[in-house]
């Protein structure tokens, strides 16, 4: 259950030190084949409003096999039509870079080849309409598409949504540039040490500790190995529903 979420956004300026146990730049991933097709849905990563979170419409919900349980969210992907596999419905010299918000189902009633496109082992993104169309001409309904994972571009900080009660925090960890992606994450409160959280869906980690009325700082490493620290990103006035931004990000 989520308490209180009505998303209220404070902007601070981190003036503690960057730690970087890693400084190696994210680097784009070899190009692969696969099927996209459109939705116009929101996502299921946990980031609630696409659009006040800063993603938009360049969004795609992935299939079982790029999904991987909710640890692909908030990768990016550039993705083209396979214009020489099907001339027809492709939109030539055409990309989109989108970012992985949404977790597409398989449907094993259907064949992988006849509407269950998100069966596995299929690579598909049911990618929201827009974006679709940059790349493909509506009345296709799926094309093929060439696809690799690239460094996400964002604006800003690292953003952090506190969301739950007392006993019970869930982050809400959006905005994360590079590998977008994140591998594992602590916390820690002004009167503790550091607490290791656990993912507790999506882009959402939790942590059962009691930190009311304590200022708060994170440790977040993504999944190319990269850590950065936001020391004292939340001030201790912070109440349950309240966006933090930071001035640090990811390289």
């Amino acid at each position: 259950m989520l308490y209180g979420c009505i998303y209220v956004t404070l902007d601070l300026m981190n003036k503690a030190g960057i730690q970087t146990l890693s400084v190696h730049a994210f680097a784009a991933s070899a190009w692969q084949k696969g099927h996209a097709t459109f939705y116009g849905g929101r996502g299921a990563c946990g980031y609630g409003n696409l659009y006040s979170a800063g993603y938009g419409t360049r969004t795609a919900a992935l299939s079982t096999a790029l999904f991987n349980n909710g640890a692909s969210c908030g990768q990016c992907y550039k993705i083209i039509c396979d214009y020489n596999s099907d001339p027809k419905w492709c939109r030539k010299g055409t990309s989109i870079t989108i970012t992985a918000t949404n977790f597409c189902p398989p449907n094993y009633d259907l064949p992988s080849n006849a509407g269950g496109w998100c069966n596995p082992p299929l690579q598909h993104f049911d990618m929201a309409q827009p974006a679709w169309e940059k790349i493909g001409i509506y009345s296709g309904g799926i094309i093929p598409v060439l696809f690799q994972r690239v460094s996400c571009k964002k604006h800003g900080g690292v953003r952090f949504t506190i969301c739950g009660r007392d006993y019970f925090e869930l982050v809400t960890i959006t905005n994360v540039a590079a590998a977008g992606s994140i591998q594992s994450a602590s916390i820690k409160g002004s009167k503790t040490g550091w607490l290791a959280m656990s993912r507790n869906w999506g882009a959402n980690w939790q942590s059962l500790a009691y930190l009311n009325g304590q200022s708060l700082s994170f440790k977040i490493t993504t999944t190319d190995g990269q850590t950065r620290v936001f020391d004292n990103v939340v001030p201790s006035y912070w109440h349950f529903g309240q966006t933090f931004s930071s001035r640090v990000q990811f390289q």
